[in-house]
C-alpha cells in the first residue's frame, strides 16, 4: 500500500469498525455455556471447498463426506444442525473467512502447518496424510523430479502445491482453483501428472481406473478442525467430539464409510 496519502488510515479505522461489529454481542450468534457462539443461532456453519471426495462431495444435492460425517458429531453435541458453506479455499486457508464471519469452523481436508496456525487455532489432529502422485495409467512418473521438462498439476494454496515448488525444479507447474479441474486435467492429458493428499487421488482412481497413484511422498501431514483464533470454546468441543468417536467407535465406523477399511494405527 501506498503511503504518499491517508487511505491506509482510513482502511484500517473501517477494519476496526467491521470486526468490532463481527464481534458485538448484538449479532444474531448465539452464546452458550462456556462462551461459546455461533455465527448464526441454532446452526453450526462449516467452510470448505468442494469438490474434495471422499471429505467433502456433493451428491444427489446434498453435501457428503468424511469431514461432514465428523462434524455432525460435533454439531449433534452441540444440539444443533451442521450447515455447509462453499467457499474458496484461499480465503479459509488465509482465516479470512473467520475474520468476516462467514462460518463457525473449517473442516476442509485441511492440513494443519505454521503459517496456517497463525491466522487460525486448530482442533486435535483427525486424519493423517501425505502427498501422492496421480497420472495416467502407463507413465513412467515415480516422483516430482521425474517430471522434469512436463506438466505437473497442483490445487492452489495447497501443501501439494508447497511440494511441487520446492521439488519441481525444471517441471512446469500448472495451478487449478479445485480439485475436480486437477483431476480433470490428469484424465484428459492437460497435465502429465497432478499432486495432491493421497486420501482424494485414491478415492478418484477407484472411479477411473485409467488413472493411477504411481507415489506417495512421506510429508507427514495430519488435518485438523479450524476455527477463529482465539475460540477455544468451540475448539474444546471439537476435540471433546474426536476424542468421543475414537473412543466409542464411531470415527472407525466413518472412516470405514468413506474409504472402505479401518485406519491404521
Amino acid at each position: 500500500m501506498s503511503a504518499r496519502s491517508a487511505l491506509p488510515v482510513i482502511a484500517v479505522a473501517a477494519a476496526v469498525a467491521v470486526l468490532a461489529g463481527c464481534s458485538s454481542t448484538k449479532s444474531d450468534g448465539q452464546k452458550g455455556s462456556g462462551g461459546l457462539e455461533l455465527v448464526s443461532s441454532g446452526t453450526l456453519k462449516t467452510c470448505t471447498h468442494l469438490p474434495y471426495a471422499p471429505f467433502q462431495v456433493k451428491k444427489d444435492g446434498k453435501v457428503v463426506g468424511f469431514d461432514v460425517d465428523l462434524v455432525d458429531l460435533v454439531a449433534k453435541d452441540l444440539g444443533v444442525k451442521q450447515e455447509i458453506v462453499n467457499t474458496p479455499f484461499e480465503g479459509i486457508e488465509t482465516g479470512q473467512d473467520f475474520t468476516i464471519r462467514k462460518c463457525d469452523l473449517a473442516a476442509a481436508g485441511m492440513t494443519i502447518t505454521p503459517e496456517r496456525d497463525k491466522v487460525m487455532d486448530f482442533s486435535d489432529p483427525y486424519f493423517n496424510a501425505t502427498q501422492a502422485l496421480l497420472t495416467k495409467k502407463g507413465k513412467p512418473f515415480k516422483k516430482v523430479e521425474d517430471l522434469k521438462g512436463k506438466k505437473l498439476g497442483y490445487q492452489k494454496a495447497t501443501t501439494g502445491g508447497i511440494f511441487a515448488k520446492k521439488h519441481g525444479k525444471g517441471v512446469e507447474l500448472v495451478e487449478f482453483e479445485d480439485l475436480g479441474l486437477l483431476l480433470t486435467a490428469v484424465k484428459s492429458g492437460q497435465v502429465d501428472a497432478g499432486i495432491n493428499d493421497n486420501g482424494v487421488l485414491f478415492d478418484y482412481v477407484k472411479q477411473n481406473p485409467d488413472t493411477t497413484v504411481t507415489a506417495e511422498f512421506n510429508t507427514g501431514e495430519h488435518y485438523g478442525v479450524g476455527v477463529r483464533t482465539g475460540n477455544d470454546a468451540l475448539r474444546k468441543k471439537i476435540n471433546a467430539a474426536i476424542k468421543k468417536a475414537k473412543s466409542d467407535g464411531s470415527y472407525d465406523r466413518i472412516y470405514k464409510k468413506w474409504f472402505g477399511t479401518t485406519p491404521q494405527s
